[in-house]
């Protein structure tokens, strides 16, 4: 299950991703999010609730987070008990979930989590059944097209095709997250008509950039995209 992958790694993932949004990924999917001030906001795959607070901080008028790893999860209540922004979390899985069945959301955000998801129908299925009519769902992934190189992790093996979906393991020494937890790859395809079939018209990509200083010391990778942020809204 994606919560023993999470669970395992926990120490590891809360030290490596602190709570700051100044890199262009964050900007990003925060900006395609947009205000959320007076809003109710469903964050899932929240892990220990970094984007879940963030979006609090924002003006939010409720904010949920969702997701498997009972660690980050117990990481996240712990955070909130210290600094209470008012952001609930629930320990479920998102393609099965029906502890949300009598819920509504204005906004339903996820960075970098869809990869994560074993089950991406039911997962984009449950997305749109809990978003209000034209509610928006925002989320980034690494890009889908870019195979990855000896040095840096892509979103496919780089030995591999990017037509072969499957569920993979980086081996790469420079990979840190996704040599612990790995991955699940799907085509820009899948993603895209696994959205239209459940009523999600895509209206905002962005392809953020990596950092000068991370394209510098890593040329080759840095020529292909690296990042995908997808904005859409409930039809």
């Amino acid at each position: 299950m994606a919560s023993a992958r999470y669970d395992a790694v926990a120490d590891f993932y809360i030290q490596g991703w602190p709570d700051t949004y100044d890199d262009s990924v964050s900007v990003s999917l925060l900006s395609v999010l947009g205000p959320v001030e007076g809003l109710s906001v469903l964050d899932v795959a929240c892990g220990h609730g970094r984007f879940s607070r963030e979006i609090a901080r924002r003006g939010a008028a409720r904010v949920v987070g969702l997701d498997l790893s009972v660690r980050l999860l117990e990481r996240a209540r712990a955070t909130e008990a210290e600094e209470p922004l008012g952001v609930h979390y629930v320990c479920d899985d998102l393609a099965t979930s029906r502890q949300l069945d009598d819920e509504s959301f204005d906004r339903v955000s996820c960075a970098f989590g869809l990869s994560d998801v074993d089950d991406l129908a039911p997962s984009l299925s449950n997305v749109a059944r809990v978003l209000a009519p034209r509610g928006r769902f925002v989320f980034s992934i690494l890009h889908p097209c870019f195979p990855g190189t000896a040095d840096v992790a892509g979103a496919w093996p780089p030995d591999s095709r990017y037509y072969d979906e499957q569920r993979w393991q980086a081996d790469s020494p420079e990979s840190t997250l996704r040599q612990k937890v790995g991955a699940n790859h799907r085509t820009l395809s899948t993603y895209l008509n696994g959205l239209t079939a459940c009523g999600l018209r895509v209206d905002a990509v962005e392809e953020p950039a990596p950092s000068p200083e991370w394209s510098a010391a890593r040329p080759t990778a840095a020529r292909l995209p690296l990042y995908l942020v997808v904005g859409c809204t409930k039809v």
